[in-house]
């Protein structure tokens, strides 16, 4: 089975080819990537990283400052919308496509399909985002099929609780926030009675830390004294299982579910199922942040993948810029054990700071062994974000993100990275920087080896740590080494996260070569990181020396 191997991309930025983007710029004035854009060419430039999966990023229409009323689409209050663009997870309308990504804005469910009809036929999978915890402060779909209510439509909004509503309410008292509603635009806004806000703020009251321009949908759970309400089922279920068919129809081949966790895990357990009787290899991916909700949620809630934030990736950061030892990566495997090939790893998303940013490594340069260890401890999906190819390190002050070492979900942009390697739709390597080239090489090396190789795609896993721990000639404070094997094929990796070379003699025990039936004596390795040889002498219980450059790894196949 192929290991998936996804490219996270806002198609707002990605291929936005504005040469000098201005902070808080409108769409007129910097611009916005289309759907249309991502042609053959273009994605078969994406497909020969090794990517066989598209997660099609902010796609759903949400709330916005741009004005498409000439289009029949009602504006947005601009006091309750983040950024110029607007939060791609403020939704305020799950049928319908963000008209700023439609070269022709009538057409845009059409653009949308052709362009999964376009990915699909470069033999990737296309994901997109279902986002189930929260709408827009103000919902209103233009583009439901015949019969569907907007959410809120029906609710008593006298009852801060009731089964049938679909949001929670602050009865009788109106949203007062700690930021003025009639900053921007010519009406404030005004909502009463308030609406719970989307991060479970219960409170008319919440702050600019709050995710303010979202409010919280009800599936049954009543906050106020922790009782579920699951039977009948709620109505929010049953619109929600309406909008996974209606995209599930549409040919998209999964779904990012975004805070998952913050949804009762009785609803997950009833909807996806259902989505599978009738679309059976859709699937679903779950973001959540607590390692004790992985396996309920694999099992009970019949996710395929999950995040897995806290653990692996949370583990490489402090690695990297708190100085802990790599051999607490032996904790992070032990903590997946038996579902570690269900856990979706990587080094980037639109929620973390850039690997190269200042608040992580400084330098794209120093990934590989990052990269290496998350990319090859499991048989589990990895992930890379638009750009992180290239080393985007997010230096740009946006708009409303800032610079916060974050590539902006909020406004209008672009980067210049991206722009000189898409050049206009004609990608290549001819405008990049010899670093650049050498790490797009790197990404692109590590990517297809996942699945090119049979270790990394379908193998075992043996973590050599535990007898380097007190070996003198290894260094299990910036070094971690373990084997992937099959039958027929057996690779030794080995990553140096220390800033200077290292002589590592690693020993691999005699129940490794039984296990992985390892050929003993001299041989000769192939580096498939550096396509070179390597001249090994392998033995049980001794060491096998390897040099390792800075912030190096290397993948030895030695069978």
């Amino acid at each position: 089975m192929e290991r998936l191997i996804i490219y996270q991309m806002f198609p707002r930025i990605f291929s936005n080819t504005t040469a000098d983007p201005q902070p808080w710029g409108s769409l007129e004035r910097n611009g916005s990537g289309k759907l249309n854009d991502l042609t053959p060419k273009g994605l078969k430039a994406i497909k020969d990283l090794g990517v066989n999966c598209i997660w099609l990023t902010g796609v759903i229409e949400h709330a916005t400052k741009s004005d498409f009323t000439a289009f029949g689409i009602e504006n947005d209050n601009p006091n309750v919308v983040k950024g110029e663009a607007g939060s791609p997870y403020a939704i305020k309308d799950y049928y319908d496509i963000d008209p700023a990504i439609a070269v022709s804005v009538p057409d845009r469910m059409r653009e949308f399909q052709m362009c999964v009809s376009r990915i699909h036929s470069q033999e990737m999978k296309v994901i997109i985002d279902f986002v189930p915890n929260h709408t827009a402060r103000r919902y209103h779909s233009d583009a439901a099929p015949a019969g569907v209510k907007d959410f809120g439509s029906d609710d008593d909004i006298t009852m801060a609780f009731s089964p049938s509503n679909n949001y929670y309410y602050i009865p009788y008292q109106q949203f007062s926030p700690s930021f003025p509603l009639d900053a921007e635009g010519d009406t404030p806004y005004v909502e009463f009675p308030a609406k719970a806000t989307g991060n479970d703020c219960f409170t008319a009251f919440c702050g600019q830390n709050d995710w303010y321009e979202t409010v919280k949908l009800n599936y049954g759970h009543d906050y106020g004294d922790w009782s579920d309400h699951f039977n009948p089922v709620p109505d929010t279920w049953m619109k929600m299982l309406s909008i996974l068919r209606f995209w599930a129809s549409k040919g998209v081949d999964g779904f990012r579910c975004d805070m998952c966790f913050m949804v009762p895990i009785q609803f997950w357990n009833w909807v996806i199922p259902q989505v599978k009787k009738d679309y059976p290899d859709i699937l679903f991916i779950g973001e959540i942040y607590d390692v004790a909700q992985y396996r309920p949620f694999l099992t009970y809630g019949c996710f395929d993948y999950l995040y897995d934030k806290v653990n692996l990736y949370d583990t490489l950061v402090d690695i990297e810029i708190h100085n802990h030892s790599a051999a607490r990566l032996t904790g992070a495997w032990q903590t997946v054990d038996g579902i570690g090939n269900r856990m979706l790893n990587f080094l980037e998303n639109h929620d973390e700071v850039r690997f190269g940013s200042k608040a992580y490594a400084g330098n794209p340069a120093r990934v590989l062994p990052s990269l290496v260890v998350s990319a090859m401890m499991s048989k589990g999906p990895f992930m890379i974000y638009y750009g992180q190819e290239l080393g985007e390190s997010a230096h740009d002050n946006e708009g409303f993100a800032g610079d916060n070492n974050r590539s902006t979900i909020f406004d209008y942009w672009s980067y210049d990275t991206l722009r000189r390697w898409w050049n206009a739709g004609q990608p290549g390597d001819e405008k990049l920087t010899a670093q650049e080239k050498w790490l797009r090489k790197i990404y692109r090396k590590t990517l297809t080896m996942c699945n090119a190789e049979p270790a990394l795609r379908e193998g075992n896993f043996f973590d050599l740590m535990y007898v380097n721990l007190q070996h003198p000639g290894f260094n299990p404070h910036r070094q971690f080494a373990f084997l992937r094997y099959t039958e027929d094929s057996v690779l030794l990796i080995i990553a140096n996260f220390d800033t200077v070379a290292a002589d590592v003699n690693v020993k691999i025990p005699r129940l490794a070569f039984e296990m992985a039936k390892i050929p003993e004596g001299n041989i000769v390795a192939d580096d498939l990181l550096c396509d070179r040889s390597v001249f090994l002498n392998l033995k049980p219980d001794r060491e096998t020396h390897v040099f390792l450059n800075p912030k190096d790894a290397t993948v030895l196949r030695i069978k």
